[in-house]
């Protein structure tokens, strides 16, 4: 699998790490924070005494004292194991030896997670000054379980008094989170400047955090250093492993570079020419697309080369592109169509036009059920509407629906074909596509756009500002498709620290995982709190190209874990306070969050804008001299909520209670919103959008409120079954089912 451009919309960051996780063993981790307490746990499995499973309470989020009863209580051996663990887990900090009666011969019993018990008796005997105990049971963790990941654990902590530990640690586990703070940590050393004879490569560590250090926030340093240092020593797979972890780090001046001196696959060819063109370096984008283009003619990264190629050489002579056009139509008949519309724009920048016609007709007639096909049809609908012919315009949006249904653009065409036959007047056929775009699209824009015009009560932009939805939010218990039962265990108990430590390791494949593999990664990542990266793991399933593969990604769409984990409702105590206060929409407030952070509290904009609601400090400093607030940290989330909620309730009043006014004035300004104001009519609110001339705070508007509708549809009780009786998909990703009211 090849995953297109890697952009996160809207969220203008740049080496921004994972988030530090809590309790890790034998020292700091490497990120920007520590995981709040409500992260710590989600939904388990408690197994009834009929052998069933049934998901019942979150065990992390329960009270010694209950965890205690489940321990001593339970019928079931299985609940009383994870009890007595967990148990021993909470009392770690601060009742160590109460900890150590719970986990005593533990391991006999519970088998799944016999190192993880080994590692929790190792560090509470040393916790309790029992040094000797605790180097037995690191080494009878070690001697039972060494091909266990948990021995990266034992072999960290036997190293602080003998370094052959520390070399074993390096070259046993060199993925393990430890080995990279260990690499980290040498590297970092100030007397290590003279390192002596024996010490490990320095060269070799930062090639191990290159390779397995993406999440630490000192890798782009380490990668200049490594490049600087040792350039004339590195390997074309040293190069593939610094190419990689510069595309991930978004920076693609350098990942070009690298990629450029890495063995020369179809993969490594087609980054290193994607790099130089989204780093504006055309000349050499052009030189690696052809070199990929000629040395892998079949390859599957070809076909999508050779789409960004012909586009490239049109800016410099139109009549090059033309065979590479024909190149991509006759080697990869699933871009055939996209191959005949980009002929066709270049013949006619070249005045060709009859051909260009034929081009295009082509594509409608071979090709008609094509991506291509609706991106042509949908051109042609708004030539139609710019000539007042609306009926028409509607036929050929409606067509786009009934035909392309899986094409980017079906949602957007659904719902203005809707529009332009109300205004034509067929309300029966504005009614009927309304609920196709409901029923096909249900988490788009659209659809929540479509639910206004077919009058339910959904909320507009004009009424969403003050209401407090009704919100359910039912931990649902998630198996991972990818795994050890290890993994799977620590998961279900909502040990996501030492989940996402195991994953390190059993994830050998970061570079093109399986469908499986990414959204057990995205699961994870979101359970440590990167939302960041773990949205973006779960949304960019929907880029895969291979057949079998978009079949299982449709599979998990049809499960509720999927949807839940995409719009997740972290500092949901915090959102909810605030926004009490501040009497604004706490759904809106958790939208606009999730495309202004991706609840991240530590994220900071190039343009310097700080925190969760991405305020700038300029405007916090004001916000602050209105509320009477000294020495604040817009890192920190309630302070940052607290300014954030108050600026968005601001902007509403500015604009008498309109949201999308509200929302666009947050993103652009209250001055760029009434310059627009002045330009364009606000008497049609969805053409007003459709004028926004900032293409940014166009896709913001559109982006905010298509959050707020997933939010809704997915956690409003009413609305979520509202929704299903239009769209069967949602139907079947409903969990929902409750006599509570409250519309939005």
């Amino acid at each position: 699998m090849l995953r297109p451009d890697k952009t996160r919309i809207l969220l203008m960051v740049g080496g921004i790490g994972i988030i530090a996780l809590a309790g890790a063993v034998g020292g700091r981790f490497l990120g920007l924070g520590t995981i709040p307490s409500t992260w710590s746990s989600v939904s388990t499995l408690l197994t009834l005494d009929n052998g069933g499973v049934e998901p019942v309470q979150t065990l992390g989020n329960l009270s010694p004292e209950e965890l205690t009863d489940l321990a001593r209580q339970s019928s079931s051996r299985v609940d009383r194991n994870r009890a007595r663990y967990l148990l021993a887990q909470q009392l770690l900090p601060l009742r160590p030896a109460d900890a150590l009666e719970w986990i005593d011969g533990l391991e006999k019993d519970y088998p799944v997670l016999a190192p993880h018990i080994l590692s929790l008796r190792a560090q509470l005997q040393g916790k309790l000054g029992n040094t000797t105990a605790a180097t037995q049971t690191w080494q009878i963790l070690l001697q039972d379980h060494g091909t266990s990941p948990v021995a990266a654990e034992a072999l960290s902590a036997l190293a602080q008094t003998d370094s052959r530990y520390r070399d074993r640690l390096i070259q046993e586990w060199p993925a393990h989170p430890l080995a990279v703070e260990l690499a980290l940590n040498t590297l970092e050393d100030p007397d290590a400047a003279t390192p002596p004879a024996n010490a490990p490569d320095r060269r070799a560590l930062m090639l191990l955090v290159a390779r397995h250090g993406l999440y630490t926030y000192q890798l782009p340093g380490i990668l200049d250093r490594l490049v600087d240092q040792y350039s004339a020593e590195l390997t074309p797979a040293d190069w593939a492993a610094i190419g990689f972890a510069h595309w991930e780090k978004l920076n693609y001046p350098k990942a070009a570079k690298a990629y450029a001196k890495a063995e020369a696959t179809p993969l490594h060819l087609y980054r290193a020419a994607r790099s130089f063109q989204i780093a504006e370096q055309p000349e050499s984008a052009i030189t690696y697309y052809k070199k990929l283009v000629a040395t892998f003619p079949q390859a599957p990264e070809t076909a999508q080369g050779l789409a960004k190629l012909a586009p490239l050489l049109e800016e410099r002579d139109l009549r090059a592109a033309l065979p590479y056009w024909d190149q991509l139509y006759k080697t990869f008949p699933d871009s055939a169509a996209a191959a005949l519309l980009g002929k066709a724009e270049t013949l006619s920048l070249l005045g060709s036009q009859v051909s260009a016609d034929q081009a295009r007709q082509s594509v409608l007639s071979q090709y008609g059920d094509s991506d291509a096909a609706a991106e042509l049809r949908w051109r042609q609908a708004q030539a139609q509407v710019k000539t007042k012919n609306l009926d028409k315009a509607a036929a050929l949006a409606q067509t786009i629906q009934d035909r392309n249904p899986h094409s980017p653009i079906a949602p957007e065409a659904g719902f203005w074909a809707g529009r332009w036959w109300q205004t034509a007047g067929n309300n029966a056929k504005a009614k009927a596509v309304f609920e196709q775009v409901l029923r096909d699209h249900p988490d788009s824009y659209f659809a929540w756009r479509s639910a206004v015009f077919l009058n339910l009560p959904v909320g507009d932009f004009q009424s969403v500002w003050q209401v407090n939805p009704a919100v359910q939010v039912d931990p649902v218990p998630a198996d991972l498709p990818a795994g050890s039962e290890a993994l799977q265990e620590l998961y279900q108990l909502g040990q996501y620290g030492d989940a996402w430590r195991l994953w390190q390791v059993e994830l050998t494949n970061p570079v093109e995982p399986t469908v499986a593999e990414q959204f057990t990664d995205g699961l994870i990542r979101i359970g440590i709190g990167d939302y960041l990266d773990g949205i973006f793991m779960l949304d960019s399933l929907s880029f895969r190209t291979d057949p079998a593969e978009q079949t299982a990604v449709q599979d998990l769409h049809h499960g509720v874990i999927f949807w839940h984990n995409l719009y997740p409702f972290p500092f949901q105590d915090i959102i909810e306070t605030w926004s009490s206060q501040r009497q604004v929409n706490p759904l809106l407030v958790t939208a606009l969050m999730r495309q202004e952070s991706r609840f991240m509290p530590g994220i900071e904009s190039v343009a310097g804008a700080m925190g969760l609601m991405q305020v700038m400090p300029s405007t916090g400093d004001w916000i602050a001299g209105q509320v009477g607030l000294t020495g604040y940290d817009l890192r920190e989330p309630d302070t940052n909520v607290s300014l954030g909620t108050w600026y968005l309730n601001y902007t509403h009043e500015e604009w008498q209670g309109n949201s999308m006014l509200a929302v666009a004035s947050y993103n652009a300004g209250p001055g760029n919103v009434a310059d627009w104001l002045d330009r364009y009519s606000l008497e049609d609110a969805d053409l007003f959008v459709e004028d926004i001339p900032f293409g940014e705070t166009q896709g913001y508007v559109k982006s905010v409120f298509e959050n707020y509708w997933n939010y809704l549809r997915l956690y409003n009780p009413e609305i979520s079954d509202l929704v299903g009786q239009y769209s069967p998909d949602h139907a079947k990703i409903t969990l929902i089912h409750t006599d509570q009211s409250g519309k939005p």
